[in-house]
């Protein structure tokens, strides 16, 4: 698959990771893509943004700069001064190396933070967090490879406090924290087990863990759209069609620049 072109067929579409998930493209494939769509803004604005060096940065993690360079190019933009950028940078057609995972880490979540900066690793612990549309086989996973580990359950929390998964999720989430902080304090490892299908709601929690000294990794669990709505329809308390639909278009993978470690398991 060429990415770039793959792309530009899906320049109009209003949430094309949904799309490629549905025609089942590869994951590696399919977030490459997603990553340009999201960031094909970036050659005709790199210049006017804010902490352009960690955009780079975290495109050349995700997808590839001279690829974004050639969307860019294919939709009318000059690219040529962001392409000579990202080639002074060491990340044009290539990942930006870091020092250690943990290195990486630190830097993409401290503002002014040096990259090449070989942070001291100091975490203790590590937690694992779970990110997965529901029927994804999160909780297959962990009973599977974390049979021993406390587990923070934001399923088992709605439970036990009688809230709908389309209800008031405040004080579940209050609950979660609270328990998660105990653990931490501890420097105990346990995993988090929640949907965190979008960006901003992982931040939370890995905002908090990381404050804590632990090491995160992500596991990141997908499953294909029927398969995931049949196993779904299965559970005691499944997630009405319709959520799990909204939740697809607002979907977005973990990547590694939110962890330590970021694993994808895919069930077929």
């Amino acid at each position: 698959m060429n990415p770039v072109s793959t792309a530009l067929t899906l320049l109009d579409d209003p949430s094309p990771r949904r799309t490629m998930w549905e025609r089942g493209v590869p994951v590696a494939e399919r977030e490459h893509v997603a990553a340009l769509l999201h960031h094909r803004w970036l050659p005709g604005e790199a210049f006017t943004v804010r902490d352009l060096d960690r955009l780079v940065f975290r495109v050349s993690l995700v997808a590839r700069n001279d690829d974004l360079a050639r969307l860019a190019s294919a939709t009318g933009t000059d690219a040529t001064l962001f392409a000579e950028y990202a080639a002074e940078l060491g990340c044009l057609d290539r990942p930006r190396e870091f020092p250690s995972d943990h290195a990486r880490f630190m830097y993409f979540r401290t503002p002014g933070r040096d990259p090449s900066y070989a942070a001291y690793d100091d975490t203790r612990f590590t937690v694992t967090v779970m990110s997965g549309l529901p029927g994804a086989g999160k909780d297959h996973w962990i009973a599977a490879h974390r049979p021993d580990v406390p587990v923070v359950s934001l399923d088992a929390l709605r439970e036990e406090l009688g809230v709908a998964p389309t209800g008031d999720q405040g004080p579940v989430v209050a609950a979660a924290n609270a328990r998660a902080k105990e653990l931490l304090r501890a420097g105990t490892p346990f995993v988090w087990n929640a949907t965190n299908v979008s960006r901003q709601i992982r931040s939370r929690c890995l905002g908090m863990i990381g404050d804590y000294g632990a090491r995160v990794e992500i596991v990141a669990m997908e499953a294909p759209p029927e398969l995931l709505r049949r196993r779904n329809r299965a559970r005691p308390s499944p997630v009405p069609d319709g959520v799990i639909t909204r939740l697809a278009g607002r979907w977005e993978p973990p990547d590694l620049t939110e962890a330590h470690s970021v694993s994808f398991v895919v069930n077929s």
